[in-house]
């Protein structure tokens, strides 16, 4: 939650102790370059012994609760009809509302099994933005991604509070244009993670859910983070202060259809969940899941997992989690705003967000300057970034380069596991290397595979940039830092 100080200062103040640690060494400038040589300029390819502070996602890498720790050990192993999964079902019936759920081992697993279900060749899915696996799922399944956001949506500075929000208009056209029928379903994503975690309103979403009820096309939302978006409405939208995060969670899933959600983000588990109101959905789902996932009451997922991830839907609407990671980004976010440093506004969920063609404006996307500035930033900090650009995209049918909308270097917040001190150190870090900036070049592939490139790809400087801004760098500050 945030506090005010006597001076008048808010800041981000962890509602929480911390009882246990992992011990994490900065490893030198030295060791630095070696590591990201090694790892071809993809900061995925980096090994822990080689990091300080691991920014590259919030995906299972959440602090749990000692409540959920606690509620592992007292599990049911069973393969069929555990126990585990019937407290998992009452979690989501409460929280969430939905009557019906199934358990799967991460949120991919359930896109694969929603692109299984829905989405049919020829078929259209409308959305207020892409996930790069999402994405990947349903083109593979012969469907078309159609991202129909607001205008101002990919406009990195901005002082709009729902720049995730699907544009009405055009979800309107495109069914004009494509039939329902050829509608799969319209999808939502709470938050948007590739245009920086911007939240979507109550408000769009009552519109998106009018317009899908008319012509019978059911909604669904990627809940991966759906507290975030809840405490932004509850903090941003007309009408919702004086709401709880349940109630507004709640409120949302009133609208939708389906859901489904990565575990790893706002229940802090790793595994996953499809939930729905429809039984006819549910039987579709009964009948695919053991033939990629497992049984009905475990879906691919430990025992334990669930027994946790009851515990983390009932504790992601409690205001002081929901707000721990946004509170913190906020911070974030604000800090570099005040340096200069060209971060998206206004903050999101998931990460603070760099925009890289303003970071480094003599990298031509071509060169992929978001990951150039996320291998950059691990050079001059030991802190591990994501690439959020055109390297993320896959090439097209004729082998081009397909350029992002947007060029950004993500760093994630993962929910109560840094501190402000951490925090200050990243932005100083960022701030001396926009002042070094102009010795950042781009990159270009050695190794790629032909989807999701940006996992396991690997690239190489052009003119051997990373050695001369190590140099730059051990002069500031020495060999040892």
């Amino acid at each position: 939650m945030k506090v005010k100080l006597s001076n008048g200062r808010s800041i981000p103040i962890e509602m929480h102790k911390v009882r246990i640690v992992q011990k994490t060494t900065l490893p030198p400038i030295r060791q630095r370059l070696r590591a990201m040589e090694e790892a071809g300029y993809n900061t995925f390819l980096l090994r822990t012994r080689d990091l300080f502070i691991d920014m590259l996602t919030d995906s299972g890498t959440n602090a749990m609760s000692d409540n959920q720790l606690a509620s592992m050990m007292v599990s049911d192993d069973a393969y069929a009809g555990g126990e585990s999964y019937y407290k998992m079902l009452d979690a989501v019936k409460d929280v969430l509302g939905f009557e019906y759920c199934v358990p799967v081992h991460q949120g991919r697993a359930a896109e694969h099994l929603l692109a299984k279900i829905f989405v049919k060749p020829g078929g259209v899915v409308p959305m207020n933005y892409h996930f790069t696996t999402t994405k990947a799922h349903f083109e593979m399944a012969l469907g078309k991604v159609l991202e129909i956001y607001r205008e101002d949506a990919l406009q990195t500075e901005s002082t709009n509070p729902f720049k995730g929000n699907l544009d009405l208009d055009k979800f309107q056209k495109v069914i004009d244009e494509y039939g329902a029928d050829r509608v799969s379903f319209v999808r939502m994503e709470a938050t948007t993670n590739l245009i920086g975690g911007q939240p979507f309103s109550l408000e769009n979403l009552c519109g998106v859910r009018k317009i899908a009820e008319k012509h019978g096309i059911p909604v669904i939302i990627d809940c991966s983070l759906i507290s975030e978006n809840a405490y932004f409405i509850q903090q941003r939208e007309a009408g919702y202060a004086d709401k709880t995060i349940a109630e507004i969670v709640l409120e949302m899933m009133s609208h939708a259809d389906l859901i489904y959600l990565s575990g790893r983000k706002s229940t802090c588990v790793r595994g996953g969940l499809i939930a729905t109101k429809h039984k006819k959905y549910f039987d579709q789902l009964v009948a695919w899941l053991p033939v990629y996932e497992g049984f009905i009451t475990y879906g691919g997922m430990s025992s334990k997992e669930i027994e946790a991830m009851a515990v983390g839907l009932r504790e992601m609407v409690d205001p002081d989690i929901a707000s721990s990671s946004a509170d913190l980004i906020e911070y974030f976010v604000n800090q570099m705003v005040q340096r200069g440093i060209p971060a998206v506004t206004p903050p999101g969920g998931l990460a603070g967000h760099v925009d890289a063609m303003k970071f480094l404006p003599h990298i031509p996307q071509s060169q992929y300057p978001a990951g150039a500035m996320a291998a950059a930033l691990f050079l001059a900090s030991g802190v591990r970034s994501m690439e959020r650009g055109t390297i993320s995209m896959d090439r097209d049918e004729q082998g081009n380069d397909v350029l992002s909308d947007v060029e950004l270097c993500r760093m994630a917040v993962p929910r109560r596991v840094y501190s402000m001190s951490h925090i200050d150190y990243v932005v100083d870090r960022l701030e001396w290397l926009l002042h070094h900036r102009d010795l950042v070049g781009g990159l270009e592939f050695y190794h790629e595979p032909p989807v999701l490139r940006f996992f396991t790809g690997k690239l190489k400087t052009l003119d051997n940039w990373g050695s001369r801004l190590a140099d730059a760098f051990a002069a500031d500050f020495g060999e040892n830092y």
